[in-house]
């Protein structure tokens, strides 16, 4: 940079600055400021042309004024001149004028182009960066159209000084963060890639910002960038801290360069270059080993450089999740920061483990910290460190320390902030229901959460309770002996007098046989809370006094005594006084048949997401996006099934059956039909009004499948809208071929062929869940897509297209969906799917949105496949080989054998050939090893009867695989989609 001579001191403006500070009041500073703005208006407007350097002074005085905050209406044009001076202070005071005076719509901005376009070409560097800084600083779009494809050509020219392609890269990033559909980096993309390899520092630093930037949005163009960074990570991490002396920063060498490399890893998945790959683990090894050795310097700044890069390793190993040895070395080290002295130390490594538990690999190695958490929890003083690590306890329960957890939860709950309450009761309701094998502990521990905490229970703990107590009759009686004690204390909770009211009213009888709890001692007790409660809970208890009518008919008296009251009878409040009149007149003139049917125990709740888990989510805010419900697993365990994970588990929750547990997606349960009013008399309306059970849901059958899928007479259209569809569009099926599917379409589609539920699609950008249902030969598929990044993604459309034949094979309605998806969140499309014959390809679908103005486009293939109509069919040993034997006709039969793809286990196997949809007959087969299987497809044409055996040869690790259908393109097709299966 050229040297500052003496006459560039502009003496004017040191006075002028001098005298401001000295004025003794504003309006004394008004007046002096305005004395000067009519002198340099003089100057410009005098006939005697200013030369540079007074140029130069009045135009810094203007930028002086305003920075003070005064209005400048007048010497943009004396600085746009500047810009064309040799002098370099000259310039950069035009420059720095322009940058903070000049917007974008300004009529000097084509001037300012133009000076900026001979400064680029001039290549003077200075001056280069000069223009540089002024095109960042200003950022406009009109300036992106104008150089967004002038400045790549700067940054990748071999003649090109090391400062300028550093304010290059700078600049290029600027552009593309204020207008990404403006810059496109088309075939300079590998030449920007290959700046990683350059042997200036920073270039490499300033090029690792704008291709991180650049990956994070279009990641398939910049991949190449990932051997390049690895390389360069390589380097720097096996370097003393004197070979890179002037990146080296109290003995750490390049540590904000090492952060954004493995920040730029983060984007992508592992290598598949097992070269690559290795070379990376070494390098994250050698982090970890380093994280160990003696610090080399007791400065903060020391020890800060080098946990940084400590913080970014451990954050790639986790977003690669397949390096056990590593996640675990991962999990020791935040380990040892859990004590450190240093509370943003210890509120990273809480943060960090949060998201270590939650991988298989490392999830045990979390929990052996489980005592310094718990200690954490009671005696940090900073409220975000003990919410960090009421966090990971969450993160870590499993079954096996669930009640330590939930039990020290609880007693912090006692102190906690109010801040964190609502959210700690939220965690400690989830973990109560999702480990509850006892659920005798389960009743205790959220009645004991209502008593410690009452008024940060939300309506969906207290709801979510009696759900579940009604469901499970094993557990009815313990609550409703659980609740009445609760209710015996003096000062006692709303939320438990609802939740005792609801029990007592509908369960209050199999704790009527001890004296000390007999029907009056129950109502006794009720009652006399009732004056202390708010109207919706009064509401509550009256229907409670109503059931014990039904239930306890010796307290009939008694109970109509309270409803004549006058404090019932006229009381202000509409709805308790209706209540009080119509409980009151049914209790009177009903016989006692027409009361136990009015007043019948409520019927089992329908299975679905635990309304507490969503609001959990919801609370977190939009920025973590996961499909709902993944492969049925987290339900599983909702509902006290087995361990984490499991191919069995899975499949065995999609098998068809008619319990309604089975059902643990919610697909058959709707919300209530608009302008249905709950009848008065309905404890269950009043209580649980957002959902009531499937008996009382108009648009749900007694099977508990969707009632529109089953009513094509109801409608012109094969396929009827469900209730809450009335604002579906017409059908959005494609009629042109669309973009050929990607080429692991088929290999996610054979993932859903046991299964009706989880993550079909997913990269950096998009997410996309499934959750289906299939009753005879009509289906319903839900598909949620979820944004992952914090931008909008804009013109969002979706498209189904049947190729081919497919069009007369399969009938699908599409409802349209959002055309805007914000940042973190997520849409809902409902496919009403209808059969009409047998067919093999599956239907095609087509997304496409902008995402920072790129056009994504994704075609994938829908897990529509023809077993998804089958309906199982029991049958005897001797009508089974019976009908194998009229199924003889060589084209009726389909074989393969193959090589075991899984391990042999049995019931895996037993869980996919039920998860086919077919049924699985015992003891029909005179090998006992054998599996056969029986199950008829139902197509609107007609049924296909279909007969299964599979052989399994442990000890040669094979299987043969034999299908016999009434129709040669079934048996082929079935056989094909199960052999890919095992």
């Amino acid at each position: 940079m050229p040297a500052v001579s003496k006459g560039d001191g502009m003496r004017g403006l040191a006075v002028f600055i001098s005298d401001i500070r000295n004025c003794k009041s504003k309006e004394a500073e008004i007046k002096r400021i305005n004395k000067e703005l009519a002198n340099i208006r003089s100057k410009f407007k005098g006939d005697k042309a200013l030369d540079g350097y007074s140029k130069k002074k009045y135009v810094c005085k203007l930028l002086f004024i305003f920075l003070l905050g005064h209005d400048i209406d007048f010497g943009h044009m004396e600085a746009v001149n500047l810009l064309s001076s040799n002098k370099y202070t000259e310039k950069q005071i035009g420059y720095l004028f322009i940058s903070v005076l000049v917007n974008s719509n300004s009529e000097l901005i084509r001037l300012i182009n133009n000076a900026i376009k001979n400064d680029l070409s001039s290549r003077n560097p200075t001056f280069m960066c000069l223009a540089l800084h002024c095109i960042a600083n200003v950022g406009s779009r009109e300036m992106a159209e104008a150089f967004a494809g002038e400045i790549p050509r700067i940054l990748v020219a071999g003649d090109t000084m090391d400062s300028v392609k550093q304010s290059a890269a700078l600049c290029l990033l600027r552009l593309y963060k204020a207008s990404p559909d403006l810059v496109l980096m088309g075939e300079w993309t590998s030449r920007v890639v290959h700046l990683l390899n350059d042997q200036h520092m920073g270039v490499v630093t300033a090029a690792i910002s704008l291709i991180t930037c650049l990956s994070s949005k279009n990641p398939d163009e910049f991949k190449t960038c990932v051997s390049l960074a690895v390389s360069r990570l390589s380097r720097i991490v096996s370097s003393a801290s004197t070979d890179l002396q002037d990146y080296t920063y109290y003995f750490v060498p390049a540590p904000w360069l090492s952060c954004k490399l493995l920040r730029l890893l983060q984007c992508y998945p592992p290598p598949e270059d097992g070269a690559v790959k290795g070379r990376l683990v070494e390098c994250l090894e050698t982090i970890l080993n380093k994280a160990q050795e003696p610090p080399k310097s007791k400065k903060v700044q020391h020890s800060n450089a080098k946990n940084a890069i400590l913080f970014e390793a451990i954050s790639l190993i986790i977003h690669y999740d397949s390096e056990p040895n590593l996640l675990v070395r991962a999990c020791n080290q935040l380990g040892q920061f859990l004590q450190h002295r240093e509370t943003n130390l210890r509120y990273l490594a809480l943060e960090s483990m949060c998201t270590l538990a939650s991988s298989e690999f490392s999830h045990e190695a979390v929990k052996t910290h489980i005592e310094t958490v718990i200690n954490a929890l009671k005696t940090e003083r900073d409220v975000s460190v003990r919410q960090r690590a009421a966090d990971l306890l969450y993160a870590m329960c499993d079954r096996s320390n669930a009640k330590q957890i939930v039990a020290e939860m609880l007693s912090y709950l006692e102190t906690a902030d109010y801040s964190i309450r609502e959210e700690m009761v939220l965690k400690v309701a989830i973990l109560a229901e999702k480990y509850a094998v006892d659920y005798s502990w389960y009743v205790d521990t959220i009645l004991n959460l209502i008593r410690i905490a009452g008024d940060y229970v939300s309506e969906e703990v207290w709801y979510r309770v009696i759900q579940i107590v009604i469901n499970r009759d094993d557990v009815q009686g313990y609550a409703a002996k659980t609740v009445f004690e609760a209710l015996q204390a003096p000062a006692c909770h709303e939320n438990m007098v609802k939740v005792g009211g609801y029990i007592l009213g509908e369960f209050g009888n199999l704790i009527a046989g001890d004296p000390r709890s007999s029907p009056l001692v129950q109502f006794n007790l009720l009652h006399s809370k009732f004056h202390l409660c708010s109207v919706p809970t009064r509401a509550l208890l009256l229907s409670a006094y109503i059931k014990f009518i039904n239930l306890f008919p010796e307290t009939k008296a008694t109970i109509q005594e309270v409803l004549r009251s006058d404090s019932q009878i006229r009381n202000s409040d509409v709805e308790l006084q209706q209540r009080a009149v119509e409980y009151l007149k049914l209790s009177s003139i009903a016989s006692t048949d027409v009361l136990a049917t009015v007043l019948e125990e409520m019927p089992p709740f329908p299975e679905r997401e635990s309304s507490i888990l969503a609001k959990l989510k919801k609370k977190k805010g939009p920025g973590a996006v996961s499909v709902e419900l993944e492969d049925g697993k987290e339900r599983g365990e909702l509902n006290g099934g087995g361990d984490r994970g499991g191919d069995a588990a899975i499949a065995a929750s999609n098998a068809s059956t008619p319990s309604p547990s089975a059902d643990l997606l919610g697909l058959r349960s709707t919300a209530p039909v608009s302008g249905a009013t709950p009848s008065a008399g309905s404890l269950l309306v009043d209580v649980f009004s957002e959902a009531g059970p499937s008996a009382t849901s108009a648009g749900v059958n007694d099977d508990g499948f969707l009632s529109a899928l089953h009513a094509p007479e109801a409608s012109d259209s094969p396929l009827v809208e469900g209730p809450g569809d009335s604002d579906s569009a017409p059908p959005t099926v494609a009629s042109e071929d669309p973009a050929p599917p990607l080429p692991e379409s088929d290999e996610l589609l054979n993932k859903f062929v046991c299964k009706n539920n989880g993550v079909l699609f997913e990269n950096q950008l998009l997410q996309i869940g499934i959750k289906s249902e299939y009753r005879q030969n009509l289906g319903r598929m839900y598909l949620f897509y979820g944004n992952k990044t914090s931008v909008q993604f804009v013109s969002f459309n979706t498209t189904v297209s049947c190729p081919g034949e497919l069009q007369s094979q399969l009938n699908v309605q599409t409802k349209t969906v959002e055309p805007l998806v914000e940042g973190g969140a997520q849409v809902q499309q409902v496919i009403n799917i209808e059969c009409l014959t047998d067919f093999i390809d599956a239907p095609l679908l087509n997304i496409k949105f902008r995402y920072g103005g790129a056009l994504q486009n994704i075609s994938l293939k829908l897990p529509v496949t023809i077993n998804k109509f089958f309906q199982p069919t029991e049958m005897a040993a001797a009508d089974f080989f019976q009908r194998w034997k009229q199924l003889s006709q060589p084209q009726q039969e389909a074989q393969k054998i193959f090589k075991a793809s899984h391990g042999m286990d049995t019931e895996v196997l037993k869980a996919k050939l039920l998860g086919l949809g077919t049924a699985l007959l015992e003891n029909v087969d005179p090998n006992p090893e054998n599996y056969v299987c029986a199950g008829v497809i139902q197509t609107k044409a007609q049924q296909v009867g279909c007969l299964l055996r599979l052989e399994p040869n442990a000890q040669a690790q094979m299987y043969r695989l034999t299908l016999r259908s009434s129709k040669d393109t079934v048996s082929q097709r079935v056989c094909d989609l199960l052999a890919e299966q095992f």
